[in-house]
């Protein structure tokens, strides 16, 4: 399965926060080539990767470390982008694992005593440039060993069948309509810390 260049790497991230380091230390996939939807192994090849690949990347070194590999979907409205982590328990709390373009909707430390206490550690930085406050629904853990006969540790093919299963996972609402309805906006210094990226597109 794994080759012996690919194992070197997996030993060394042996704890999801030197899995975060290592997603921190990929290039921003801007797929200027493509849509693409790449596993673990063409992500540590290739040294770049987007949420959903980078978040496969994740489950599998936690995989490899002992942990079930499981993601979880974040839906946005749909005037904003969804997001997609990795995440995992340690002491009966969850944590997780993201890679992101910004300063936020990384990494969550394993305090958290549900997936949706989880998930609301991200709402209030999930907004858009007109501070628009998006996150509205999330799915439950998926294990990815559902789709082992896709190979998808190691594929070199394009693994679309993965975001659309998760696509079509039940998702649970975080807010009410009237709380939609009465969300403040984030101010200015919020958007403008909001916009710092970690690699621009050039």
């Amino acid at each position: 399965m794994w080759m012996k260049q690919e194992i070197k790497i997996l030993r060394i991230l042996n704890s999801p926060a030197k899995v975060q380091d290592f997603l921190n230390s990929l290039k921003i996939n801007f797929e200027r080539d493509g849509q693409t939807c790449m596993s673990p192994r063409r992500v540590i090849r290739e040294r770049r990767a987007h949420c959903m690949e980078g978040a496969m990347l994740a489950a599998a070194a936690l995989e490899f470390h002992g942990h079930k590999p499981l993601l979880v979907d974040l839906r946005a409205a749909k005037r904003d982008f969804d997001h997609v982590i990795a995440v995992f328990k340690q002491n009966n709390c969850w944590g997780a694992i993201g890679k992101t373009n910004h300063a936020v909707l990384r990494y969550r430390e394993p305090i958290y005593k549900n997936i949706r206490e989880l998930v609301m550690s991200f709402f209030h930085e999930y907004f858009d440039d007109q501070g628009r406050k998006n996150l509205r629904e999330y799915s439950l853990p998926v294990n990815l060993t559902r789709f082992d006969k896709l190979n998808w540790r190691t594929a070199e093919k394009d693994l679309w069948d993965i975001p659309y299963a998760m696509d079509r996972e039940k998702h649970f609402s975080i807010l009410t309509p009237f709380q939609i309805k009465n969300l403040r906006l984030a101010d200015s210094i919020e958007i403008k810390a909001g916009k710092l990226v970690q690699q621009g597109k050039g």
